[in-house]
């Protein structure tokens, strides 16, 4: 990225001065360009600059990133005739200043330009492209051309001169570049001097180098600014650990069978070790009482034991609603003693918001307005044929959404008194999207570092709003998309045509989704779908009880069978079971593999490659421009799809997309990240990946040239 630093002293109107006053004729009326409004249009610009990209919604929308994230922006713009045209995108900071970056033209015939930018601090930015009249550029050309022809020869030396004389009267720079112009102007009209060395003077790299950076402009034609919301790097980049706390110290009396519920205090005592496998949030399903009333049994069955626990996302009883706690975890200092705890840890807090309510919740009674109520007299309970959440009551926001707004507002305000600074929030494409506008925008007024995750597995119009709209992260299709064709169509959509609002997050399971993949695919396919999710994008996550390949589902539904959202569960951590997996040196593995390698910090530098099995998937990520080190480092990943069969195969690389200065006939480190083994690989290297330990399904590469 280069910029010009000068700044514009006056702007020149260029007129004809007339000979007398008597011969002046009446100035015309200004164009009244609103004229264009007739046919619906909008002023071109003296030099046309269309096409800006990345705009969401036409600018409606903000474009977003985090800080240190290069993207690019692209433009298409040309003006009339044959003189020069160059463009620049200008940077608007939060305090308004402005910073200029040059464009460049990569491909005249369709005039398009680009420019890669980034910002360095979080807050509303804004960028602009300018197209504008390069003088200079025009004289260099047509001067060589004629000059060298021997047409108007000593014309084209003093409109060069002119030129140099105008970009040092009308644009700020240093004494000692002043200087080279002034000397470069004198030799322009030293006609003692050889003509070739006459043109020479006024074309010299640093003559050139002077006008690139603080460059001459004329007729400048800005774009519409847009806005651009720049964030902190977690809402890009980060890998999240989910718990119910309830489960986390549960135990069961081996003679009642009962359970004893775990605590706030007990779960803290898991914290060192999800910090020890190097995850940045540790993420709590939600905390709050639980109804009574049609309360969930194990399985979902529809009746529960006396002493079954409910599910959590049956929000609201005797003891509070959504601005409580349930009693059996703690009271306020115990939940900000385990906030403590983990910010000790390293971790962030992340809770579910689930705007929903059980029959028993306060809201029923105090605002009954909140619900729907069916022509029975009854409230509707929420349904998603064919599943049905008896236990369940839906907000209806339309019967008075200024009352239920400012009421969620005032909770979702109670957490982030309590240290909470991240919301998974529950199915928020059953909530009206224009509401999901107004609370974000609310909260990032005095909360700017608050980050939400939509837990959205719907139609892409509604995912793609919800992240327009302000999610900073999005659930994905990532769990259902399996074979390498999927991934690679999948994950390219996700790295360019919505990277710059919608940011993935790749979950190879959670405690509502456990696909066939998973369910069958056992040990190995646990192995390639965690590691596939923590390096094709930024951030990922896992649920808890991954380590120990739990994947037995319940019958007829993709999910665990025994499910956490109906009972406890004691995993044992302390106390291993012989014979059962233990996937935690993995996940710590992958973890320590993102910290080290930040090109895989970024969602926007994938790049895919091919093998001749279609089993087996092939990407790398190269570089990220962001100053942590992604501009050198490169990670190539190698996996096979296949979680039954060995497969072997060759691969055809495109090396020159690896970065690291290599060409296509070129060598490289190929430094396996799983195994520690070394090779050297060329651009169709054979590999064996098979299932399970001891002939991994995967090679993570960090590649370096030979």
């Amino acid at each position: 990225m280069t910029a010009f630093t000068g700044s514009v002293r006056r702007v020149t109107e260029h007129s004809t001065t007339p000979a007398a006053a008597a011969d002046v004729s009446p100035r015309p009326a200004p164009i009244d360009r609103s004229v264009l409004t007739v046919l619906g249009q909008a002023p071109v610009g003296r030099i046309p600059v269309l096409d800006v990209e990345p705009v969401v919604d036409g600018g409606r929308r903000p474009t977003k990133s985090v800080v240190g994230e290069v993207f690019t922006i692209t433009a298409t713009v040309f003006r009339e005739g044959h003189d020069a045209v160059n463009a620049t995108v200008v940077l608007v900071d939060p305090d308004g200043g402005e910073h200029p970056v040059t464009m460049t033209c990569v491909n005249e015939g369709l005039s398009h330009w680009r420019a890669a930018v980034s910002a360095d601090r979080e807050g509303v930015w804004g960028f602009r492209v300018e197209g504008w009249s390069d003088p200079y550029a025009t004289w260099r050309h047509d001067g060589q051309i004629k000059i060298q022809a021997g047409v108007d020869v000593e014309l084209m030396l003093e409109e060069g001169a002119r030129v140099l004389e105008r970009a040092l009267d009308e644009v700020a720079r240093p004494a000692e570049h002043e200087r080279v112009l002034e000397e470069a102007i004198a030799r322009l009209r030293a006609s003692a001097l050889p003509v070739p060395e006459r043109l020479s003077s006024g074309l010299t790299p640093e003559v050139r180098e002077i006008l690139a950076a603080a460059p001459l402009r004329d007729y400048v034609s800005p774009s519409p600014t847009y806005t651009w919301w720049v964030e902190r790097k977690l809402a890009l980049t980060g890998a999240w650990y989910e718990i119910f706390p309830r489960s986390e110290g549960a135990r069961r009396d081996p003679v009642t069978g009962l359970w004893t519920s775990g605590t706030f205090e007990t779960a803290q005592e898991r914290l060192p070790a999800i910090a020890a496998m190097g995850f940045d949030v540790v993420y709590l399903t939600p905390v709050h009482p639980i109804g009574r009333t049609n309360r969930k049994g194990r399985n979902n069955t529809l009746t529960a034991e006396e002493h079954d626990p409910g599910s959590p996302y049956a929000i609201g009883a005797e003891e509070g609603g959504h601005d409580a706690l349930h009693p059996d975890l703690g009271d306020w200092d115990d939940f900000d003693a385990f906030v403590a705890r983990a910010e000790q840890e390293g971790l962030q807090v992340a809770l579910d918001l689930a705007l929903q309510a059980s029959p028993d919740h306060p809201w029923v009674t105090e605002h009954p307005e909140f619900f729907t109520t069916r022509a029975d007299g009854t409230i509707a309970y929420a349904e998603n044929p064919p599943k049905k959440y008896q236990d369940i009551y839906p907000l209806n926001f339309d019967n008075a959404p200024e009352a239920i707004y400012a009421e969620i507002r005032r909770v979702v305000q109670v957490w982030i008194d309590h240290g909470v600074t991240i919301f998974r929030v529950d199915n928020p494409h059953t909530k009206p999207v224009e509401f999901w506008q107004w609370l974000i925008a609310d909260v990032a007024v005095d909360h700017p570092e608050v980050i939400w995750l939509a837990e959205a597995f719907t139609r892409p119009a509604m995912m793609r709003t919800l992240a327009k709209v302000g999610f900073q992260q999005s659930y994905t299709y990532y769990a259902w998309r399996n074979t390498a064709g999927e991934l690679r169509d999948y994950v390219t959509e996700l790295a360019t045509e919505t990277a710059h609002y919608m940011r993935p997050s790749f979950w190879p399971t959670t405690h509502d989704i456990l696909t066939p993949y998973m369910q069958q695919g056992g040990i190995t396919a646990h192995l390639v779908r965690s590691a596939l999710a923590a390096t094709l994008v930024p951030t990922y996550g896992i649920y808890t009880g991954y380590e120990h390949v739990e994947h037995i589902p319940r019958p007829g539904a993709e999910e665990h069978v025994d499910n956490e959202k109906y009972e406890y569960k004691d995993r044992r951590w302390d106390d291993p079971v012989p014979g059962r997996p233990d996937l935690t040196g993995w996940l710590t593995m992958l973890n320590r593999v993102r910290r080290e390698h930040p090109s895989l910090h970024w969602l926007r530098n994938i790049t895919f490659h091919h093998a001749e099995d279609e089993n087996v998937l092939v990407f790398s990520k190269h570089g990220g421009g962001a100053g942590d080190g992604s501009e050198s480092d490169t990670v190539l990943v190698v996996a096979n799809l296949d979680p039954f069969t060995v497969r072997e195969t060759r691969l055809h690389l495109s090396l020159p997309a690896l970065g690291q200065g290599l060409g296509w006939h070129d060598s490289f480190t190929a430094h396996d990240l799983v195994t520690g083994q070394r090779w050297t690989w060329d651009d169709s290297p054979y590999v064996r990946l098979g299932p399970g330990y001891g002939e991994e399904p995967l090679h993570i590469i960090s590649v370096t040239k030979d």
